[in-house]
């Protein structure tokens, strides 16, 4: 019940919070005018991220108050930790939204954030890798390393909020499972997460915060989230992942790689955005331009040059993040990795239904017949 207060505390709040912030956003300019790189079609208000903010802080606020998470708030340094590093990237973000700022600003602005975190208690001190054991961070390290995670999910997010409704979809489904997976490793049978660990309460005032801002955003989208909205979502995943996994002391004696190697629970879960984001820098350096240069290579835009409409691709890219999601819960819930084959079933079944739907085939058909219209149609 606890859980569920939470959940809808974040997801009523972002509801009503989000069209305020619409307002506010008409009021100060921070629309997003559609261009040659955009795929938008009408001036939209881009300070969404202020509504996921508050249905964010809705829900830490009701943990809070509730019983079921009060071993959290027992030592409020870490919570309130990422409630401030949750502002602060939040604002650096919306500074952008409203008057655009250059990317190292951002950068400087998303790594104080990460060094809140740290400062707060909220770091990757352990990792564990096969074949290698337990890896013991020194303070130094374990600062630097939490502060680039934070850094690349934020940038991992921030990349993939190229379409209405993709990000806060994303997140929100990587949000739950992450969830879930704290949840089972803190089950008293298993005890590898203690009382007072902030993942799941994070990751589930995300979850619902993201869910009560789709409704807005999805297409066509009456608020875009912004590049604040973008690394809000980006710091809590990673705050909500190092939670969950750097402090993790779990022994080889677990049944599942995940619980032996929690670390690389987001990187399965986040896979897409994670994809998305090491693509195009690739990308960027082989054509020697800027690796914060925008482009149109994108999964997302790949999608739709197959012939994908918006929500098609949207819901695509979700089903592959939810696929990936079970390929983490599935052993981990179960206890056994035969998972693997109905997930990979499923996923040639979407891969195949990506390439060969009929509309795609014949959306692309009309473009090779007509390439003209297609390139000033956009």
């Amino acid at each position: 019940m606890d859980a569920l207060l939470v959940f809808l505390a974040a997801a009523l709040t972002t509801l009503v919070a989000t069209p305020l912030a619409g307002a506010l956003a008409r009021r100060v300019g921070a629309i997003a005018v559609p261009d040659d790189r955009r795929v938008h079609e009408k001036p939209t208000p881009t300070l969404g991220g202020l509504g996921l903010l508050a249905g964010f802080l809705a829900g830490m606020l009701v943990g809070w108050r509730g019983g079921g998470f009060g071993a959290i708030f027992d030592a409020p340094t870490v919570p309130l930790g990422v409630v401030v590093a949750a502002i602060v990237v939040y604002a650096v973000g919306a500074v952008d939204d409203v008057r655009e700022i250059s990317a190292p600003a951002k950068t400087a602005g998303t790594v104080l954030a990460g060094s809140i975190l740290n400062v707060a208690g909220v770091s990757i001190l352990l990792f564990r890798m096969p074949e290698l054991g337990l890896i013991n961070l020194s303070p130094d390290m374990a600062a630097l390393v939490t502060v680039v995670w934070v850094v690349g999910m934020c940038q991992a997010i921030n990349l993939i909020d190229g379409l209405d409704g993709l990000a806060a979809g994303i997140v929100a489904i990587a949000a739950g499972a992450l969830y879930l997976f704290a949840e089972r490793m803190g089950d008293p049978s298993i005890a590898q997460l203690a009382p007072d660990n902030v993942a799941p309460l994070v990751a589930l005032a995300t979850c619902g915060a993201c869910v009560g801002f789709l409704p807005h955003n999805w297409n066509p989208a009456s608020i875009f989230m912004g590049d604040g909205g973008a690394l809000l979502l980006g710091l809590l995943m990673a705050a909500s992942s190092i939670a969950v996994g750097g402090n993790s002391t779990a022994d080889s004696a677990s049944q599942t790689f995940f619980f032996f190697a929690p670390m690389f629970i987001p990187l399965v879960i986040l896979g897409v955005p994670i994809f998305d984001t090491a693509y195009a820098i690739v990308r960027r350096a082989r054509s020697k331009t800027g690796v914060t240069a925008a482009d149109k290579g994108h999964l997302h835009h790949r999608l739709m040059d197959l012939g994908h409409g918006q929500r098609r691709s949207v819901v695509i890219l979700w089903t592959w993040t939810a696929l990936l999601s079970g390929l983490v819960l599935y052993p981990v819930y179960t206890s056994s990795d035969d998972g693997a084959l109905p997930i990979g079933i499923a996923a040639l079944a979407l891969l195949l239904y990506t390439v060969l739907h009929p509309q795609a085939r014949t959306e692309r058909r009309a473009r090779r017949e007509h390439p003209v219209e297609d390139r000033t149609g956009r």
